[in-house]
């Protein structure tokens, strides 16, 4: 059976709540699992159901890590709002959420967070639809069992482990259906196996790829659907939105909306118009185009090569840029340009250079998780590449999915532009990942939930559009209150930067949408673009067993938590400019504030900022107030001007999660004890006076007893509840040995010829 989504009446926007949860119920916390890497912070996991259809308001609950205290669940458009809800009584039901959707809010994904205790979480997509939604009320893992399923809807589902899901439908003879199942693209770790089988469950067609299953019935009556994962994983990571739905027969098959990739930032460049001024003649050997081209066209049927032929003079540059798995589709796009040579029979084709793909902008992870490199890749299997014309004469281009032989979706689309050089660049950005070689393999989202006293860092790197190799400039606007930026820039011919986001010990609690901008003056004019951000799409403890998989976030939210601090701020002691010359040793007095304990007493620190990473290596003592830091510009030799540097390095603090939750806890404890102690006193009171009681009073006193044992009774689960909540969270506050970056706040040097 499947059960409709409750359909509620939208109800009014409350003020921002922050709920106490003395049990954590359905949300896990990262450090039970004794996490060794990296400071808790807030990660939303799931929203179930994962959508609703526009106009409607939905009952959701969601699951996450470090999220104990969890509080408003946030969309990153004004359509969708998320109010918690009550009880019949009033009561907050914890987790647990009213969606509401206006009708006129836009098809399409949207990014949620839910802000906690530790400041607000990494985000978790929610779809907007216009079919109706409904989620499975029993189990549906058997033929017998099979789940009714109605046409043009969408069911919201999670695939239990070695199990596979069943869905029944009333097909008609001649009507074409697609069956989609969306996952991937959605932030599941479903990689989906989908069946279309008879009423007796014997398989008619399988799709094992990801792609829409398309069919038209031959039979009226039952048909059924599974859906497995391709290996029987399965657990709450492993949701689903199953999309069933009638197309005429001539349609094409719908894109899902998805997520995108990392590399994705890098498109579309600037001012480009969203429609092409060429398509694609199909069925055509060469066809003929002129130089600047704006074309769209697309990689089918299998094996297709399409081939553009244009004239060109001596001494042209032109750059061609191809987008495909930009757009989200699974090619790898390939250009061989060849130069026209003879005449009539003499004539041939002759190869002039191959274009492929983009390099990511800076060494990635070669593992998957930060190792020798992030484990994020800003390179795409697009194409971005310089044509330069020794000749006047006719060339082509041969354009082809590299690995396309056997991919045969209509829907796998490029855009090919070429152009005269217009110099740009595009920018995207990350939580900084751990760089650790003592068997760490985790690959976790960065939130930028701040502690005050704390410095956390965001990489930064670049594609440069055109030969564009300037200085591009950091700046973020928006922070809370308490919170500064420092964007050490992208230095010229270099493709990646560091910003630092440092919380004052005196911020308070707080939560402020931000924006990160790069900017850049090229050709006199000043050049300025939004810098996009990425994280993962589920936190990987174990890179061995879980492959890691980012991708591109919307919005930059920045939250500051007093609940904890940072376990170390190191700082210059004297806030100012500090001068060198050229080629001189620089020794910088900074200042330790220490409010851990630590495994270890030296700390290695190295050095960010442009012209000074290769600054060596130094070691400060932890068990001191103060140390000093050290620049040798004769290593570095970085040319005179103004620098913001920044010190980095491992630590291993004795992290205590939620210390503050012991004596939240011990506090119920104590309020049990009393009422436990009160009842009990109440109890004893009326026990001597019904020994004394008259005859005609007994009935009386007997009934006030029995709604004191009913008291006594509660008070003594209410007593046993706190009492297994303290030691919950007391062993969850012991110190444990946690490996985190330590940053020190921003410090700026002059070198002075």
């Amino acid at each position: 059976m499947i059960r409709s989504i409750p359909i509620i009446q939208p109800a009014r926007a409350v003020a921002t709540w922050w709920l106490l949860c003395a049990s954590w119920g359905t949300l896990s916390n990262g450090i039970v699992s004794a996490q060794s890497v990296c400071l808790p912070l807030p990660r939303l996991l799931s929203i179930m159901p994962m959508g609703g259809a526009a106009g409607t308001t939905i009952e959701a609950t969601i699951t996450g890590e470090n999220l104990e205290e969890a509080g408003d669940l946030l969309f990153d458009h004004q359509g969708i709002q998320a109010t918690a809800k009550r009880d019949a009584n009033g009561k907050l039901e914890p987790n647990k959420y009213l969606i509401a959707i206006a009708p006129d809010c836009p098809l399409g994904l949207f990014e949620s967070r839910v802000t906690s205790r530790l400041g607000i979480s990494s985000a978790r997509i929610f779809s907007v639809g216009n079919l109706s939604e409904s989620i499975p009320s029993t189990p549906n893992t058997t033929l017998a069992t099979a789940a009714p399923l109605a046409v043009n809807s969408v069911c919201n589902a999670v695939v239990s482990s070695r199990a596979v899901d069943h869905y029944a439908f009333e097909a008609q003879a001649g009507k074409r259906y697609i069956v989609h199942c969306c996952s991937r693209g959605i932030d599941s770790k479903l990689d989906p196996v989908v069946i279309l089988a008879d009423a007796s469950g014997r398989d008619l067609k399988v799709e094992r790829t990801g792609n829409t299953l398309d069919f038209t019935a031959m039979d009226s009556g039952k048909h059924i659907i599974k859906i497995h994962e391709l290996t029987f994983k399965g657990g709450p990571g492993y949701f689903y939105r199953l999309v069933l739905q009638e197309l005429a027969v001539d349609a094409p098959v719908p894109v899902f909306p998805s997520t995108q990739s990392v590399s994705a930032f890098s498109w579309p460049p600037a001012n480009l118009p969203e429609a092409p001024s060429v398509m694609e003649e199909e069925n055509v050997e060469s066809q003929t185009i002129a130089l600047p081209c704006d074309l769209a066209g697309r990689f089918f049927p299998a094996a297709d090569v399409d081939t553009y032929q244009f004239t060109a003079n001596q001494g042209d540059v032109w750059w061609i840029e191809v987008a495909s798995e930009r757009l989200g589709r699974p090619t790898d796009p390939s250009i061989v340009v060849q130069q026209s040579q003879g005449q009539d029979a003499e004539q041939k084709w002759v190869d002039l250079t191959e274009l492929n793909d983009i390099a990511s902008p800076v060494k990635v992870s070669s593992n998957g998780y930060a190792y020798d490199g992030p484990p994020f890749d800003g390179g795409s299997t697009d194409i971005l590449g310089k044509l330069e014309i020794k000749e006047t004469g006719t060339y082509r281009i041969l354009l082809t999915d590299l690995f396309g032989g056997t991919r045969k979706d209509p829907r796998n689309t490029y855009r090919l532009i070429i152009r005269k050089a217009a110099p740009d660049f595009a920018v995207v950005s990350w939580g900084l990942h751990m760089e650790l070689r003592n068997g760490d393999r985790n690959a976790l989202s960065k939130p930028l939930a701040l502690r005050v006293g704390g410095t956390i860092a965001l990489e930064v790197v670049a594609v440069r559009r055109d030969g564009f190799d300037g200085e591009i400039h950091l700046a973020m606007e928006g922070l809370p209150q308490g919170v500064s930026a420092h964007g050490l820039r992208i230095a010229a011919g270099k493709s990646r930067g560091i910003v630092l986001l440092t919380a004052s010990e005196s911020a308070p609690q707080s939560l402020a949408q931000a924006t990160l901008i790069a900017s850049a003056t090229i050709n006199e004019q000043l050049v300025a673009h939004p810098v996009r951000t990425a994280q993962m799409a589920w936190p990987v403890p174990d890179a061995w067993s879980e492959i890691p998989s980012p991708r591109l976030v919307r919005g930059l939210p920045v939250s500051v938590t007093t609940s904890e601090t940072a376990p170390l701020t190191i700082s210059a002691t004297e806030p100012k400019v500090y001068e060198v010359k050229v080629g001189e040793k620089l020794s910088i007095p900074i200042r330790l504030t220490a409010r851990s304990e630590f495994s270890g007493a030296v700390l290695q620190l190295k050095t960010f900022g442009p012209s000074f990473e290769g600054n060596p290596p130094f070691d400060i003592s932890l068990t001191s107030p103060t140390a000093e830091a050290i620049v040798n510009l004769a290593s570095i030799k970085p040319a005179p001007g103004d620098y913001t540097i920044a010190f980095y390095g491992t630590a291993v603090p004795k992290y205590r999660y939620n210390p503050l939750g012991v004596s939240l806890a011990e506090n119920e404890v104590k309020k049990a004890e009393a009422e436990t102690k009160r009842v009990s006193d109440e109890l004893a009171q009326q026990a001597q006076a019904l020994a004394s009681s008259p005859v005609e009073k007994k009935a009386e006193v007997e009934q006030s007893i029995a709604a004191l044992n009913a008291q006594k009774q509660a008070a003594d689960a209410a007593l046993t509840a706190a009492n297994a909540t303290l030691k919950n969270v007391t062993a969850q506050a012991a110190p444990r040995d946690t490996a985190e970056i330590v940053i020190s706040e921003p410090i700026t040097i002059r070198v002075n010829p």
